[in-house]
């Protein structure tokens, strides 16, 4: 972890295939999420960089900002088929933020290694200013690899409804 950045790592029981399959899905996306606040998502799922989805969104859910309901449009920015996905988030907020979320799997004992990132070192300078990054704790972070790991065993997408 720099700064600017956040990264978490786990071996999931599960191949890469069976974990991108979950992260390039906009279902998936809400499935594993871990602070509550992606409720829904509109989209197909991706399959190179540009593609996009919208995401509908409760920030209520981490009580820290009152935007309440809105939707966020998440694009593909690297995409390397069962091993990279990484997208930025565009919303109703101006300038663009300009932060990064994604993963990289790579094949290991057991499983597959699975890191997690969040990165805001290319943040608008005003957002720099703003004081409020990361937006997100390591600790959801981590909770979302949990919750990867867990959706992925269950068989995704059949457990879900």
């Amino acid at each position: 972890m720099t700064d600017e950045r956040i990264e978490v790592q786990r071996t999931i029981e599960a191949e890469p295939a069976e974990i991108f399959r979950v992260l390039c899905d906009p279902d998936g996306h809400v499935a594993i999420d871990s602070t509550g606040m992606l409720m829904a998502a509109t989209g197909k799922p991706v399959a190179g960089v540009g593609d996009s989805f919208v995401v509908h969104m409760d920030r209520e859910a981490l009580n820290d900002y009152p935007l309440g309901q809105y939707d966020v449009t998440v694009t593909i920015c690297t995409f390397d088929q069962d091993r990279e996905i990484a997208w930025k988030v565009l919303g109703q907020i101006r300038p663009p933020i300009g932060h990064v979320y994604g993963y990289r799997l790579e094949p290991a004992d057991g499983g597959t290694l699975v890191t997690s990132y969040y990165d805001w070192s290319d943040i608008d300078p005003s957002w720099r200013e703003a004081g409020i990054f990361p937006v997100i704790s390591e600790g959801a972070i981590r909770a979302t690899l949990g919750v990867l790991a867990r959706t992925v065993k269950r068989g995704y997408p059949h457990s879900m409804p």
